[in-house]
This record gives structure tokens, sequence and C-alpha cells, in this order.
């Protein structure tokens, strides 16, 4: 639990509010899926024993879009030909509330759960008869293990202003449903209130501009006049603006409040189990600056603890921790694909690139593909302690060099949240401890994953063997830990991959750029060559491992097979910038670099005079992942393959073979370009180092006197 969340501990009774926003689709029309998990929170808490009170949105919404419907239903052909007027709130709001109920009613009923409605306005709590009513019925509803649910009685309401005092008492009216369910709270004496809302909290900024950071802990006197505050509700009356004025408020009076998101499937449960979720208001908030957080440096060092006592494990026990996590991946599924595709929706609003989409993205098939490969992991040979080297110095004087892990790794990737399984897979593998950093895109996708493997960690070892990073403020401190984190690997950009290498004294593992080049040969089978190009471009355009860059034979251009090429790759849509031979030959625009990589249905083209010129190309513009030559000259091949300075060179295979599982490695952290330790796809060896072993029967150096040095190489044996 974490330390600022204590406080639920001694929660009790709970007041949820959930907005239009999380209630309602993005078209109006509403949300069932986010309404089914709201329901399945709130039944496993009154089975748990809480007290559970929910305050919901969304029948005014609800109500317009039924009306709309009965409008057009009624409307003759010249009445649609006329301006429509907006519909009444009120008539809005009498409509939908009954239908809003009925769905609650049933999906509660489902679940054996007995809810009921209670609707009301603001000149209510005026009057204190009703608000000892409210109290004493809510009161006996709780006792039976009803669940009331609270809306404003839109449809009569009187009100004129705004809600805008805070709740020192419960004589005040309320504005919308956010400053209802902080009267509410306070009114029942509820010990804690969670306003769910469209995104994860509180930030600095508007959720979408990068710059803004979520904040965790609200301290009035520091965030007050600093935030800036996004749009308002797309739907409902209020916003972040108004759920911060409500939270403040009950803090104020006492009642601790959460932030968080209601897209999340879970996040009810998880602010109850004192996760580190969302915003939290409360009245102490400015004097916890004295609880003692844990610092990068602790997680770090708690990684590398829980690394030492899993190395502690006999191999089949670390087996069988990754045979866990494959079953609890396949699971899991359906929780991790929606928390997948509220990241995914978020992505497609935010206007991001469709290669980052297609990154992002994880398929129920993909998911089945990661179990696949932590099996794979799992049924390799042990690969911590293995004797590499044994050598007799002397009589009865044996050296020997074995595996073992490197201690902790920090890597930092971006967008994609498969590497996440794939890393952690090969971090227990190797024995290390883990820190992760993902992207702030994928941030629910992370969570789930994180959340799935850590659960099947025995107490022996402990979850904190993977630490998930969720603050981009905290790199700058990783990067300083040199004495405790062993080896950084950054996955995404070449911006990112650039900036971690000058910001750190750790040894930092990776690549920046997926520039990959196939050279079609003028010996080169076509049919063979247009299969390999197509597979390399096409199979998966995001991956860093996809041609980026055609070199053509010049002889190709005068016997046709050039534009069987080409023919090739616009039959499959893909769009083609050229070198300035290809871009006059082809009449196609030229690139305005071949240091390029799309990570899309595109590619350049360039024309070449032989094999040589090619691998100037490629030792000059490439980035040292993966080449390919497509040729039947065997003496052509050996020469590119030996000449061109990258990790992997392919004669006759398609770039896409470059992966960590495809080469048997089960898995993968990344493609490293660089020359010391690790290169190419790095799995379970890349991770591993090792240590020296000397077994003696008392022999002492003293000055070599006396010590006949044999240096006899022997077997190797388990």
């Amino acid at each position: 639990m974490d330390p600022t969340r204590e406080f639920v501990k001694l929660a009790n009774r709970v007041v949820v509010k959930v907005g239009t926003a999380v209630v309602t689709r993005s078209d109006g029309r509403l949300a069932l899926g986010r309404l089914g998990a709201l329901c399945e929170q709130l039944k496993e808490l009154n089975v748990q024993g809480y007290e559970v009170i929910l305050v919901t949105s969304g029948a005014v919404g609800l109500g317009r879009q039924r009306l709309r419907y009965r409008r057009l239903a009624n409307s003759s052909f010249s009445d649609l030909q006329k301006p429509q007027g907006d519909l009444d709130g009120k008539a809005c709001a009498a409509v939908g509330q009954s239908s809003l109920m009925a769905l609650y009613d049933t999906m509660f009923s489902q679940l054996d759960v007995t809810s009921s409605q209670l609707l009301v306005n603001d000149g209510f709590f005026k009057d204190a008869g009703f608000r000892k009513q409210l109290s004493d019925t809510v009161s006996s509803l709780l006792e039976l293990r009803v669940i009331p649910i609270f809306n404003e009685n839109d449809a009569v309401s009187t009100r004129k202003a705004p809600y805008e005092h805070c709740l020192q008492d419960s004589s005040g009216i309320f504005w919308d449903n956010d400053s209802l369910a902080g009267l509410l709270a306070l009114e029942l004496k509820a010990d804690l209130l969670v306003l769910l809302s469209d995104v994860e909290g509180l930030y600095s900024g508007p959720p979408n501009d990068p710059n803004s950071k979520l904040i965790h802990t609200y301290i009035k006197e520091k965030h007050q006049r600093e935030i800036t505050f996004g749009d308002k509700s797309r739907l409902g009356r209020g916003g972040m603006t108004a759920k911060v004025n409500a939270a403040v408020c009950a803090a104020h009076a006492g009642i601790p409040v959460i932030i968080t998101s209601g897209f999340a499937t879970d996040n009810i449960i998880r602010v109850l189990q004192g996760e580190k979720i969302g915003t939290v208001f409360h009245k102490d908030a400015h004097l916890w600056k004295n609880i003692k957080q844990e610092s990068a440096h602790e997680m770090a060092v708690a990684a590398r603890n829980s690394s030492r006592r899993l190395q502690a494990l006999k191999s089949v026990e670390r087996r069988n921790i990754l045979l866990a996590v494959a079953d609890a991946l396949e699971k899991n599924q359906n929780m991790i694909s929606l928390e997948n595709e509220a990241d995914v929706a978020d992505a497609v609003t935010a206007g991001y690139d469709k290669s980052l989409i297609s990154r992002l993205t994880l398929k129920p098939e993909k998911i089945s593909r990661l179990a696949k490969s932590v099996r794979m992991l799992a049924d390799m040979e042990e690969p911590v302690g293995r004797i590499l080297k044994r050598t007799e110095l002397a009589d009865k004087l044996i050296l020997e060099k074995i595996s073992c892990p490197l201690g902790v790794l920090l890597i930092i990737f971006e967008s994609r949240p498969d590497a996440l399984v794939q890393i952690a897979a090969l971090a227990i593998r190797s024995g290390n401890g883990l820190l992760l950093k993902g992207g702030k895109e994928a941030r629910r996708s992370n969570a789930a994953l994180h959340k799935v493997i850590t659960s099947v960690m025995p107490d022996t070892v402990g979850g904190k063997l993977i630490g998930l990073v969720t603050s981009r403020d905290e790199i700058p401190d990783l990067l300083k830990l040199d004495d405790v984190i062993d080896l950084v690997v950054p996955r995404g950009s070449n911006k990112l991959v650039s900036q971690i290498k000058e910001s750190t004294r750790i040894p930092v593992l990776g690549h920046a750029d997926g520039i990959c080049h196939v050279y079609v040969d003028k010996s080169a089978n076509i049919d063979m060559a247009k299969q390999i190009i197509r597979d390399a471009k096409t199979d998966y355009p995001a991956a860093c491992n996809a041609m980026e860059t055609l070199l053509v034979h010049k002889d190709l251009s005068c016997n046709g097979g050039l534009n069987e090429l080409i023919l090739e790759l616009q039959r499959e849509g893909v769009q083609m910038y050229g070198g300035p031979k290809a871009s006059a030959m082809l009449n196609i625009i030229e690139t305005s670099s071949f240091h390029h990589e799309y990570s899309s249905l595109t590619c350049t083209i360039e024309i070449v005079e032989d094999v040589f010129a090619a691998i100037d190309h490629i030792n000059k513009y490439g980035s040292g992942h993966t080449e390919c030559i497509v040729t039947e000259d065997a003496e052509v091949a050996e020469t590119f393959i030996s000449q061109v300075d990258s990790a992997a060179a392919f004669h006759n295979a398609s770039t896409r073979f470059c992966d960590g599982a495809r080469f048997g490695l089960g898995a993968e952290v990344g493609i490293s370009t660089s020359r010391i330790h690790a290169r190419g796809p790095v799995g379970v060896e890349g991770l591993l180092t090792n240590k020296w072993i000397l077994r003696g029967t008392g022999q002492v150096v003293d000055g070599d006197r006396g010590v006949n040095y044999t240096y006899k190489e022997q077997p190797l044996k388990a």
C-alpha cells in the first residue's frame, strides 16, 4: 500500500460518483462495457462489506438521445426540412432518468445485488428534516446491503445559480453531480469519495499536453495557481474544474477524495487497495511531505534484493514462475484487452500516427503469442550458473568461468506493451531485477500487464523484482544510479536513445533507428526477390526490422526486373520515394534523406552500380540493424555478408527474421547495434555476465614459489 493512501484502510462507507463522460461514449450512446465494469466493482465491494453509495450522471444525455429518435419518428418530411430546435433539458432528464435506472437495476440484478433510486434537488438540503430523513433512509438501505443510487432531479430543478461555496456544512446548494457527491459524502458521513473521470486524475495542464504531469497528491497551497484546466466535460455540466472544486471542499470538510479514471475496469478496487493511482485530496496532505516515499534508489535496491532471492531458487522453480506468467496472461486476456483498447482509443483521439497505434495495439492473438514465447523461455536450458570454461591452474587448483545475471536492468520503451512481457520474462529467466518505464500512451496496458505478471511472483521472491516506473520525472534519478543499476536498454526513437546515452554513466545497450535494406542483385531470382521485399515491407511495417530502403542493381532496370519489383510493392499499397537515380528513372518524388525510418507502408528505392555500391550505401546511410541480399551468386552474397557493417546480414531471407523469438531466443530485450557486450537480437545470453570460481585445497601464492602452473583445459560437466 502506498504511504499516501494508508487512510483507505479505515474506509467503510464509500461514495462513488460516475460522470456523463464515463457513462456515455463519444457518440452519446451508453458505454455498456464501462457501466458493466462499474457495477461489477460495486458488487465486489458490497460483498466485501463496504457500504457503497453511487452518484450517477447520464440521464439527460440518455433522454436526449431517446427524444431525438422520437421526434424524428413523429416528424413529417416537411417538418424535417425546418430547423430543429434543441430539446428541453428537463424533458430529457425526465425521460432519461427512468431509462438509466432501469439499466442499473437490470445490471445489478444480474449480479444478485439490489439497488434503489433516490432523486434529490438542491433546495432539499436546506431542510433539516429532509436531511435527517435522508440519512435514516440511506442507513436502512445500507444495512440491507442495498446500493443507493443518487441523481439530481433535473426534471423539476429550479436552480438558477451555480454551486460555488465550500461544504462547511450541508445546508448549501449544489450545481452538478460532482458537488452533489461531495455534499452527500459529508451529509452521509462517508469515509471516502471517489470521483470517476475520463482521464487518470488531475494533471498540471490539459491531459493531452505532453508537458502535463499527473498530480498524485493535491496540495491546495501548491497547486491551486499552477494548474491550467482543459476543456469542460464534453457532455455534462462539470468537467475537471467541477471535480476539483468538489474535491477541495469535501477534503476541507474531512472527507478524503480520489479522482481517477472510470475507463479502467478495476480502478475503484485498486483505490481501496491503496494503490497510487489518480489524485488524492486530503485535509492533511500538506503535512505528507514527511511521509517516506519509495525513491528511485529504493526501487532499484528492492529489485536487486528480489533478484538475489530469485537466483537462489532452483532452476525448476524459476521455470514454474514463467509458466505461471504464461497462464496468467491467457487467463486475464479480456482484462488486458479492455485496458489496451482504452489506450488505443485515447491514441486515436489524440491523433497519433498509424504506426504508433499499430505498435500499441494488443490483439488477442498477440497476447497468445506472448504466452507461447514465455513458455518457450521456460523450456530453455538453464542459463544461470552454466560452466563456460574449466581450467586446471595447478594440481588440485581448478578455475571455472560461470554465467551469472547482470543485476538490475532499466528498460525504457515507447508504445509497445508487448515489450513489457518479453522483457519481464527474460529478466525472470536470467535472474535479473528489472525496472520498466513504458510510454505514456500505453500506461493502462502496461499497468495491467505488470499487475498480471507480478501477481504470480512467489512470496520468496516478491513483486518488487519487477518495478514499474509510472512517471518520467523519475527517469533522471534512475539514470544516476550507476551503483545499483547495471544496464540501461532504451527502446524507441533515435532522440530517446541519444538522450539516455548523454544522461548516464550506466552502460547503455540498444539501437537508435531501424533502417533496414534489401539489395536485389543482378543475378537474383526475381520471383524470390518479389516475395522477400513484399514480406520485408508489408508483414509488419512498424517493426524495426522492416525494409525501409530497396537497392536494385542497375542491370535490372534494363531487363524488366525493376518494373516487376515496383509493381509488387504497388499492389501492396506501398508508397515509394526515390534516390536521385530512381526518382529520375521512375518519375517518383525524390526522398529528402536516405537515413529515414518510415515505420509505415512507405519505402525508398535507389539504383546502384553493383554489390560494392550497395555495401557503400548501406554503411553510409544505414543504422547497423539488418540487411539482406537477394542473389543466386554465392560469391557476391559472401562479399555482401562479410562487408556490410550491421548486426545482422541475410542472404535470400526477409529482414523480418531478425527477431529474438524467430532466432529461437524465446524473446528479446531489444536489438542492439552496439559492438560491445551484445549485438543483434538480445535474448537471455545478452543479459548475463560471468564470474570466476576458484576451487583449491589450501594453496597460497607466496611469490609463486612452490606453485607449478599447468593451465590444462578440462572438459565441461554439469
